[in-house]
């Protein structure tokens, strides 16, 4: 049996506009989905979500207030090998190194102790309908059937009568989702993309946005996240115990996002 190929993973970010990953290849394939957001280089924080695809930095919610968080609508700057975002609340450092074939991204949150905080790397791929979503499960998953706050709980990969790991064509749906796992694949003709998240002492979880032509209401579109986060909620406001990081006495949050390819011959 031929064993696939490891890639090497590249990444450009725009700095400028919320730290945003603007392209992620491997092999030759760009991962992340774009649309034309004419929006999205003029917006200023506490503006609705500009969503222009790539991969946006969500923290400190992602549904709620401020809409996607307070980060992606803000300036960042470059301090030596980090960019960084100064928000009311929080201080946002990353530093994105190439590893072997691998990406690394490591980030480290620094606030109140006590702050609570959701984060997600909003990443927004363009898959084919044939692409599918791999999670070791059983897994529990929370499945938002709606744009709120209500989720219904289940086990990966089908919860009330949704395949999530499959996306098919369109239908006119649009479902989130949490499963809490770690780690979650990415498999789409020969190519396979893997994203995990990894901390000490906090919640980690994967997002699913499984959007088949269903959201916005009034012009909708095709467009599915995968999305490692910290906490397993979209909105803060709405979490119960244990749904959200929280910054320890030391002041600081740490996490590292990896992120890998592998081609099939």
């Amino acid at each position: 049996m031929v064993s696939a190929t490891l890639l090497p993973v590249r990444v450009t970010t725009d700095v400028d506009h919320g730290g945003r990953w603007t392209s992620l290849t491997a092999g030759g394939r760009a991962w992340l989905w774009h649309r034309d957001e004419p929006r999205r280089h003029a917006v200023r924080p506490g503006e609705p979500f500009a969503d222009a695809g790539g991969l946006e930095e969500c923290a400190p919610t992602v549904r709620g207030l401020p809409d996607h968080g307070d980060a992606w609508s803000r300036p960042w700057r470059r301090a030596g090998e980090e960019d960084i975002v100064e928000c009311p609340d929080f201080r946002l450092a990353r530093r994105i190194r190439e590893r072997g074939d691998a990406v690394v991204a490591d980030y480290t949150l620094a606030a109140e102790p006590g702050y609570r905080f959701v984060w997600a790397a909003h990443a927004l791929l363009d898959l084919s309908p044939a692409a599918r979503i791999g999670v070791d499960g059983p897994a529990v998953t929370r499945l938002y059937p709606d744009e709120g706050d209500r989720w219904i709980a289940g086990a990966w990969p089908t919860v009330d009568g949704v395949p999530l790991d499959r996306l098919g064509p369109d239908d006119g749906s649009a479902v989130g989702a949490v499963v809490l796992t770690s780690q979650v694949s990415v498999h789409d003709g020969a190519d396979t993309l893997h994203l995990s998240v990894e901390t000490a002492g906090q919640p980690v979880a994967v997002a699913l946005w499984r959007n088949l032509g269903g959201f916005p209401r009034d012009a909708p579109y095709r467009s599915i996240g995968v999305e490692p986060m910290l906490g397993r909620v979209f909105d803060r406001a709405a979490a119960g115990d244990g749904d959200t990081a929280v910054v320890p006495p030391s002041g600081e949050v740490a996490w590292r996002l990896t992120v890998t390819a592998h081609r099939r011959p």
